[in-house]
Formats: structure tokens, C-alpha cells, sequence
């Protein structure tokens, strides 16, 4: 007979699955079977996620603890995707950001433990490791955080291992930079932005160019969300794996954004003093639960190209909403 523990997850709480991750794993869980519970600020827009009787989209705050404790009754697993996202975004207003990205989360996975959620997914980020000379960084590797938001999201990882249980499964990913088209989409990502610039501007601008961005396809970050609900928890309890695709510099990655799109694309690359470079091994989760990215850069990229040509990303160039910075400078947080 099954462990009571591990019955299969059936409800899944998803805080920020209005985001750009968010709105691409929703409807895959749904169609999967899932009931799913969304929590987000819903500052992109309530459309961003699909009308669905499995689905139960709430206009909340992570930051409220009594909606939290209405919200995770009966919810079988977290997965834990909202945060004021990337560095310029968070340096806007660092109180805002140290709300949100820290001191909601300790309260968060409390809550959800005592209200018998059975499984806990982070979404921390790569980034945790600063910068490194090593050619693939290892979750080994000491975490040396180059900003708050970083230095946050290693602080959470290591909060939510206290938790880890017989009951209450804790499992923390660190992702590449993500790519590729998703409903609420971000185009002021590595892959995306070059795009952007290569289908409406013919010219991709690009600063430095040596620097290494790990990436990860939208699709693959999904798919790893969905298998970490189904694995065994003795496979995932406790774990922490980085998970991305290959590392490959901001130069290469232009070129590859101009092998798909068109030869006629300029690549313009002009110096920068910004020589943050980022690179990732992704071997510890392929040998510990055989995941491995099956989509690459350029499918990212056509996903995208295709996207623009069906009328799918208008304004791309101007509108606030594809920019996390000119969004979070309008609505004004606090």
C-alpha cells in the first residue's frame, strides 16, 4: 500500500504563476489533471492565465498571511515562483523587494507545513554563486551572492532546508536565465531581448559579448516543475540542483539568434565594463532524476520569431509590460 505521504499531488499552490514561468506551467498542470491555486499580484494583467474550472486564479499578496492560511488548506504541494525578479527590478525599491523576495518566505513555508502541504518547490536562481572561474559551477561550490536579490534567494534556500521532513518535502532549484515565448512574456532576458531586436530592429546590439549566460527553454523549466511533483519525494527531499542548458557566451548566442531569424540581421558589439560572466553545470539533476533539457537556444528563438510573425508580441519595442524595471517604476508597488 502507498505511503499516506505519497499519494499522489492532486492541488497545486503556485505563487506568481501569473508571471512569465507561471503563465506557460498553469496550463500545462491543468491539462495534466491538476487543480491548480494561483496566487499573484496580477500587475501584468489578469488575462495572463486561462479561464479554466481546475483553475482558481486569486489577486493576492504573498505577503498576507491570513489569505495564505484560507489559500493552502487542502493544497498538497507549493511551488514557489513569485519574487521581485532580477536586480534592476529589486533595486528599485530594496524595502519592497526584502518584503516580498525574504521576509514573506519563512512565514510562506510555515504556514504551508502546518497546513499539511506535503511537498515545497523554490525557485531560487543561478545566480546564488556570483561569479566564478571555474568552467562549470557545481551546486558544491560555495554561494557567493553579488546583490541583495541574489543574497536573498540563497538566504530562502537555506530557510526552507530547515524545514525538510518526513512529512514535508523541500526541493530548491536554481535556473538558468529562462527563454523562449510564454503568454506573460519578459523581453529583458538574454535570448529574448536579442530577438526583439533582431526580428523589429534588423540590428542586435551587443556589450561585451565574452560574458557566459546559462539559459534554460521555457518549455524545459516547465517540464522540470511538473516531474519534481511526480518523482518519489526520496528521489527530491531536501535536494537543491541548478538546472539549465548549455552555456554559451552573450556573442554566441547573437549568432545563433541571426542563424534563425536571418543572415541579414547586424550583430553591432560595442565595449562594456560589465564583465559579469555566468556559467552552470546542469550534471547533478540529469545523473540524480534524469532531467535534461530538450530544447534549445535557437528553438527559443523561433518559438519567439514565430510569435512575433502571428501578431502574438505587439508594441515589443515600447510597451512596458515585456520590461520587468518599466512595469515595476509604473505600478508603484509598496
Amino acid at each position: 500500500m502507498q505511503a499516506l505521504s505519497d499519494k499522489p499531488m492532486k492541488n497545486i499552490f503556485i505563487t506568481g504563476g501569473a508571471g512569465y514561468v507561471g503563465s506557460v506551467l498553469v496550463p500545462k498542470l491543468i491539462s495534466k489533471g491538476y487543480n491548480v491555486t494561483v496566487l499573484d499580484l496580477m500587475i501584468y494583467g489578469e488575462d495572463m492565465l486561462p479561464k479554466h474550472p481546475h483553475l482558481n486564479a486569486v489577486k493576492g499578496d504573498i505577503r498576507d498571511q491570513d489569505l495564505l492560511k484560507k489559500l493552502l488548506t487542502g493544497q498538497d504541494a507549493v511551488i514557489h515562483l513569485a519574487c521581485i525578479s532580477n536586480d534592476p527590478s529589486f533595486e528599485l525599491n530594496p524595502t519592497l523587494g526584502k518584503s516580498i523576495n525574504l521576509d514573506a518566505f519563512e512565514p510562506m513555508v510555515k504556514i504551508a507545513k502546518d497546513s499539511g502541504v506535503k511537498r515545497f518547490i523554490y525557485a531560487s536562481s543561478s545566480s546564488v554563486y556570483g561569479i566564478k572561474e571555474e568552467p562549470n559551477v557545481n551546486e558544491e561550490m560555495a554561494l557567493d551572492p553579488l546583490t541583495d536579490y541574489s543574497l536573498f534567494k540563497a538566504q530562502c534556500e537555506v530557510i526552507l532546508k530547515k524545514y525538510q521532513s518526513e512529512n514535508f518535502t523541500t526541493t530548491t532549484i536554481r535556473p538558468a536565465t529562462v527563454c523562449g515565448y510564454g503568454k506573460r512574456l519578459r523581453l529583458d532576458l538574454t535570448v529574448n531581448i536579442l530577438t526583439n531586436l533582431a526580428v523589429n530592429k534588423g540590428e542586435i546590439s551587443v556589450f561585451g559579448g565574452e560574458q557566459k549566460r546559462p539559459n534554460i527553454h521555457i518549455e524545459d523549466m516547465t517540464d522540470l516543475y511538473c516531474l519534481l511533483l511526480e518523482l518519489p519525494k526520496e528521489k527530491i527531499a531536501g535536494k537543491t540542483w541548478n538546472a539549465g542548458y548549455e552555456n554559451h557566451t552573450v556573442s554566441e548566442i547573437a549568432g545563433m539568434v541571426r542563424h534563425v531569424i536571418g543572415e541579414q540581421v547586424k550583430i553591432v558589439t560595442t565595449p562594456t565594463n560589465d564583465h559579469r560572466s555566468y556559467h552552470i553545470s546542469s550534471e547533478k539533476i540529469k545523473n540524480d532524476i534524469g532531467f535534461v533539457a530538450k530544447h534549445t537556444i535557437e528553438d527559443a528563438v523561433s518559438d519567439l520569431n514565430q510569435a512575433f510573425k502571428n501578431g502574438l508580441i505587439p508594441d515589443s519595442l515600447t510597451d512596458d509590460k515585456y520590461f520587468n524595471v518599466k512595469l515595476m517604476q509604473k505600478v508603484h508597488l509598496h
